[in-house]
């Protein structure tokens, strides 16, 4: 998330009415608007080769796995995110019409900037845990070959992981595939 907020508040309903016309994206956090800034080049093919390989991996299951267009938001919540990667493995519910808020996501991947990277290790992820639906979060470095793995346990924990190298492989337990982290840092020059 940007640190640039619009000043004025608004109320849930405003933010949608504003965004779904607006020529930038915008994440909503508690009456607020913070316009996104653009990611670079290594942020974009992360992202992209994470999706390609999601896609691919869950092709015959019933999984649909959505780019940073899709806003995730908890049911009733204040907020709205765009998070990098967004896989819903049941039938997707939307906050409205539209289908652009998706309200049950399994799996969320954010690719790390350095604007971004503390709000998305906390407050993000405490805002993600409202999500009954959500099980699985991955934050993904551009710079380096690191990958942080965080899996909801039965009892209501999350299980943090470390995945390091090139040579190593990243494991969606909730989507029961896999993603080898060289996928992942494809053509970023890592």
């Amino acid at each position: 998330m940007s640190a640039q907020p619009q000043q004025k508040y608004l109320t849930p309903e405003e933010y949608l009415a504003v965004e779904r016309q607006a020529e930038y994206k915008s994440e909503y956090v508690d009456g607020v608007m913070y316009a996104m800034a653009g990611g670079g080049p290594k942020h974009s093919l992360v992202a992209g080769n994470v999706l390609t390989h999601l896609n691919l991996k869950l092709l015959d299951k019933p999984c649909l796995v959505f780019n940073s267009d899709m806003k995730v938001r908890a049911p009733n919540s204040r907020k709205f995110h765009y998070p990098d990667v967004t896989v819903v493995c049941e039938k997707p519910q939307f906050a409205d019409d539209e289908r652009d808020v998706l309200l049950n996501p399994l799996a969320l991947v954010e690719v790390l900037s350095d604007s971004t990277a503390g709000y998305d290790r906390r407050k993000k992820f405490l805002y993600y845990q409202e999500i009954e639906s959500f099980r699985e979060y991955v934050l993904i470095a551009q710079d380096e070959p690191v990958v942080q793995h965080y899996v909801k346990q039965p009892n209501g924990s999350w299980i943090y992981t470390k995945i390091e190298g090139l040579d190593q492989t990243l494991t969606f337990s909730a989507l029961n595939c896999q993603v080898a982290l060289k996928d992942i840092y494809a053509k970023t020059g890592l």
